[in-house]
């Protein structure tokens, strides 16, 4: 009757161990995030041209209300939960994809921790709707006929439209992070540079040590 009881204490145990097993190889391992419908201006802009309304808002002033927006995203992105590879915002008119901003972290644990913190925050009198996207290349899902202004499905078009940013925050914002990547490697140099005059000074000693022994 105990060995009956053990085997079957074993028994479960191995399938709660399968069970946990199979759920671990289940969670996916992504990094890139999207946050639904946040950037809206653009759908505001549009509704305002279909009630025939005219827009005094110039092309020079949309773009720097976008860069400012994308500034405050990625920077809130890159300090509050891990460094960023890559962000763009959809520039469709799409339900499912308008307004979408798509964050891609360098590591997969920032991602997931990221959804799990946005969704319990707001953004511009919103709740923040996050999950976790499938997206890491954005050109294979991006719009190439838009890239060339040759899309004919205009804003509806079921590939992504990207909103570019000014080439001046481009550079600020991807520039950061080329500075931190060279400061790191430049701090690994120094690092191996430092252990290197160790192991010389070391062999330095051993050898006087030896010589020392001698006489």
């Amino acid at each position: 009757m105990v060995e009956y009881l053990e085997l079957c204490v074993v028994g479960v145990y191995s399938q709660y161990v399968e069970t946990q097993s199979s759920r671990a190889e289940a969670v996916p391992l992504v990094q890139t995030i999207s946050l639904l419908n946040i950037y809206l201006h653009n759908l505001q802009n549009s509704a305002q041209s279909a009630d025939g309304l005219h827009c005094a808002v110039s092309d020079v002033e949309m773009q720097e209300h976008y860069d400012e927006f994308f500034e405050e995203v990625f920077t809130e992105m890159e300090e509050k939960y891990g460094e960023v590879e890559e962000m763009n915002v959809c520039d469709n008119l799409g339900d499912h994809l308008v307004g979408n901003v798509y964050v891609k972290f360098r590591r997969e644990e920032d991602a997931e921790k990221a959804v799990m913190d946005l969704n319990n925050r707001w953004f511009n009198g919103q709740p923040i709707h996050a999950e976790l996207s499938p997206v890491t290349d954005f050109r294979e899902a991006c719009c190439r006929q838009y890239e060339m202004g040759e899309c004919t499905r205009g804003g509806f078009c079921n590939f992504m439209h990207l909103k570019p940013i000014s080439r001046e925050l481009r550079r600020e914002l991807y520039g950061r992070r080329r500075k931190r990547h060279r400061s790191r490697s430049r701090s690994r140099e120094r690092r191996s540079r430092s252990r290197d005059r160790r192991r010389d000074r070391e062999r330095r000693r051993s050898r006087d040590r030896e010589r020392s022994g001698r006489f």
